[in-house]
This record gives C-alpha cells, sequence and structure tokens, in this order.
C-alpha cells in the first residue's frame, strides 16, 4: 500500500481530522513554549528556578497540553513577556486575560468578557 493511499485510508475514519488538527494544536503550544525558552536564552533548569518549579515539570509543561492560564502566565513572565487571551469570533475579538509582565499578583486578571469560550482547555 502506498503511502497516499495509507494517509486517506488513515484520515477517512470518524474522528480522524479532529484528531489530526488536536495534535497540531499540542505541536504548536510545545514549539511555541520552547521558542520562547530559547528566544530567552534560559535552559530548563534556568527557567525552572525563575517559576519556582522542577526542570522535569518545565519539560512536561513544554510537552503537555494542558496547562493552566496561571502556569502559561508565570511561563511567559520569566521569559520576559506577558500572556494575552483572546476569544475571537468573526472579526469580534475579546480579552479575557490580559497580565502585565512582572505582575506582583499570581492570580490570573480576567476581561470582562460576558461570553465566548476558548477551544484549548487551560
Amino acid at each position: 500500500m502506498s503511502v497516499k493511499k495509507w494517509e486517506k485510508k488513515v484520515l477517512d475514519r470518524p474522528g480522524a481530522v479532529q484528531r489530526v488538527a488536536e495534535i497540531e494544536d499540542e505541536l504548536r503550544l510545545a514549539a511555541g513554549l520552547t521558542a520562547l525558552r530559547e528566544e530567552a536564552g534560559l535552559s530548563q533548569r534556568e527557567l525552572a528556578k525563575r517559576i519556582g518549579v522542577s526542570q522535569p515539570r518545565i519539560a512536561a509543561l513544554e510537552k503537555s497540553r494542558n496547562v493552566t492560564i496561571q502556569v502559561l502566565e508565570q511561563y511567559a513572565d520569566a521569559v520576559g513577556g506577558h500572556l494575552e487571551v483572546s476569544v475571537v469570533k468573526g472579526k469580534r475579538k475579546t480579552p479575557l486575560v490580559s497580565a502585565p509582565s512582572s505582575r506582583s499578583s499570581s492570580a490570573p486578571r480576567r476581561g470582562s468578557a460576558s461570553s465566548g469560550t476558548s477551544r484549548r482547555s487551560a
């Protein structure tokens, strides 16, 4: 069986296209977190020390899809940035979380959005 035929057979299964999209999201998140850390010139160990967790926890975060907003805020702050989370619905963009870097509170700031949900679990 050729690769193209095998690929078609796999993608024709119920739910396959959705699962491929989920895997792409997981890879995008992992690659994005890793790239941010590397651009900041930090090893996993150095980043872990800044956040106050172990190096294996950073490795797990960089592979996980289920990352909380609070952890993403800490990660973003540790690499010199800040986290913004919005829901985009058509042309409308509703900010849900906007946190300046080096914020003293560890609780996520929530916008005043009244509706909308995110596709990704946080």
